[in-house]
Order: C-alpha cells, then sequence, then structure tokens
C-alpha cells in the first residue's frame, strides 16, 4: 500500500513538473543597446616607455605624480541576439555585440619648460586610449517565471573576442635636439591586438509583453576579462601635421608583446648587441581590463 501510494505520488510530481516545463516557445531574437560602467580599476601599463603616471613639472622640477588607473569597461554596446526555449525554464542564447569604449588617458605629462632628467628629455605629452571589439556571448539562461507580462531570468555565461584592438593616439610637443625649431608637435596612433581571451559574465533581466510576439526587456549585465596583447604596430605618425611613417624604422613601427626578455630578444635593454631597428622591437607583454557594470535595453521577438 505505501508503495504504491509512493508511485502515485510521484506519478502526481512528474506531471506537475512536465506542466511546469510545458513548451511555451522555441527561438526568440533579441537587439539591444547597452551603457556600461567601469567596475574595476587597475593601473594601466607602460606607453610607448612611458610608465602610467600623471606627471606636473614646473620650473625644471616635479611637483606632482600621480599612478593612472582606471579599466576600459565604460562604454557603449551594440548587439543582437538569438535564443532557444527548451521549455517554460530553461533556454539558451548566442549574442554577437560590438563594444566602444570610452577613452581613457593611460599617460600624461605636464611641463613648463623641456629639459633633461637622468638622461632623457621631459616633455609636454598625453597618451589616449579606446578599445573597440566584436565579441560572441554564449549564455544559459534560468527564466523565473510570468506574472502580469512581466517575465524576470537571470543568465550567465562567458565572452569570446572574436576581433578587436586597443587604439593609442599621443600627442607630444617633444624637443628637436637643435635650436631652431626647439619643438616639434608629434602625433602617433599604436593599434595593439590581443591574444585569445575568455571573459566571464552575468546577468538579471525582464521581459514586458508589447504583443503576441513582442517584449521589451531590460537587463542588468556584470561582465569581467583582461585583455593580453599580441603585437603593436604603429599606423599613423605625423610631425607637424606632416606624415613621418615612412622615416620611421621597423622596430619603431612594429612591436611583439613576450612574457621574457634575455639576451636573444630584440630589445637594447638585454640584448648585448643592442637592438635590430630592421625587425620588430620585443617588449614584456601587458594586460588590460574590460570589467563593467551595464543596463541593457531593446526589443524581443517570439517565433
Amino acid at each position: 500500500m505505501k508503495k504504491n501510494l509512493f508511485l502515485l505520488g510521484f506519478m502526481v510530481c512528474t506531471m506537475a513538473m512536465v506542466a511546469q516545463t510545458e513548451k511555451k516557445e522555441s527561438w526568440y531574437f533579441k537587439l539591444g543597446g547597452s551603457y556600461f560602467m567601469q567596475t574595476a580599476a587597475t593601473e594601466f601599463p607602460t606607453v610607448g616607455g612611458n610608465a602610467a603616471l600623471d606627471k606636473v613639472y614646473v620650473g625644471g622640477k616635479l611637483t606632482s605624480e600621480e599612478s593612472i588607473t582606471g579599466s576600459f569597461g565604460e562604454g557603449f554596446r551594440t548587439g543582437i541576439t538569438a535564443g532557444y526555449r527548451f521549455n517554460t525554464r530553461l533556454g539558451v542564447e548566442i549574442g554577437v555585440n560590438y563594444y566602444s569604449s570610452n577613452d581613457k588617458t593611460m599617460a600624461q605629462t605636464t611641463t613648463d619648460q623641456i629639459f633633461i632628467s637622468n638622461g632623457r628629455p621631459v616633455y609636454n605629452f598625453r597618451s589616449v586610449g579606446q578599445i573597440t571589439a566584436f565579441d560572441l556571448a554564449p549564455a544559459l539562461v534560468l527564466f523565473l517565471g510570468e506574472h502580469k507580462g512581466f517575465e524576470p531570468y537571470t543568465k550567465v555565461g562567458v565572452l569570446l573576442p572574436i576581433h578587436g584592438d586597443l587604439e593609442i593616439t599621443t600627442d607630444a610637443v617633444a624637443p628637436t635636439g637643435v635650436a631652431s625649431p626647439a619643438t616639434v608637435a608629434v602625433h602617433s596612433v599604436d593599434k595593439v591586438k590581443p591574444n585569445p581571451t575568455v571573459g566571464f559574465m552575468s546577468a538579471l533581466g525582464t521581459s514586458y509583453k508589447l504583443g503576441k510576439r513582442i517584449s521589451a526587456f531590460a537587463e542588468l549585465e556584470y561582465r569581467n576579462f583582461t585583455v593580453h596583447g599580441k603585437t603593436k604596430e604603429t599606423t599613423e605618425f605625423t610631425t607637424n601635421g606632416q606624415d613621418a611613417l615612412a622615416g620611421r624604422s621597423q622596430a619603431q613601427i612594429h612591436t611583439n608583446y613576450v612574457d621574457r626578455l634575455d639576451v636573444n630578444s630584440n630589445n637594447a635593454a638585454t640584448n648585448p648587441n643592442g637592438l635590430d631597428s630592421t625587425k620588430p622591437m620585443d617588449e614584456l607583454s601587458s594586460y588590460v581590463g574590460i570589467s563593467g557594470l551595464g543596463l541593457t535595453l531593446g526589443l524581443k521577438y517570439s517565433l
């Protein structure tokens, strides 16, 4: 008797679970736009031999110095997402997104006069970075139930950057080494290509039915990943507004990022033979963060 009651109860529970997970819809598509704020600030890497510092000199003396920190997690994103619901509770999504970060100052020096300090000239310059990237975002979605048109859900997934770069723009008023003219306005653009990487994302959202197939949705999303530099190339170099890229050596235009510098590296700091200017220069690799918390708003179309 107890065994029969147990089987009956098991059947009732199973039928209830099946009823709760009855397929509600299969495919759906989402189109949305996001704005992210950075959530974790770290010190930026060295830019063109200049540490991530904001320095101010007056009368040839250092009057203030501050570390420059931040991440490229602040910016705008647009994307389209395809989703599939296995039942009323469980689904999967994959999104294709384009992200453009806000500009971030990575290194800067301000001085009222050009002078030599420890064998190096001190002059005015500012380096600003921006990341643009396309990524894939597969995720597992858990729907929490619909009530009065609202259907909250949560999801977790990974971020797979498929294309993008870090563009660093530097503007400087640098010494020429001769009396006339004593300075030159230099403008350069460097593009850093990344190594493959994987990030993490999680989101809490809700949709609201506007019609039979159309819904509006909003998501609060957290993402965290870092980008590891692979190569760097100077794509623009001008002096006083005139193109001067052709006069740069291969070592000045191209950089390979490595995990270790030794006597075989093409770097004057460690190679006893000095720098071979006909080959790309080797520099230590560095990382930049793209951690952020964002709000996404958009429309969802269900098949």
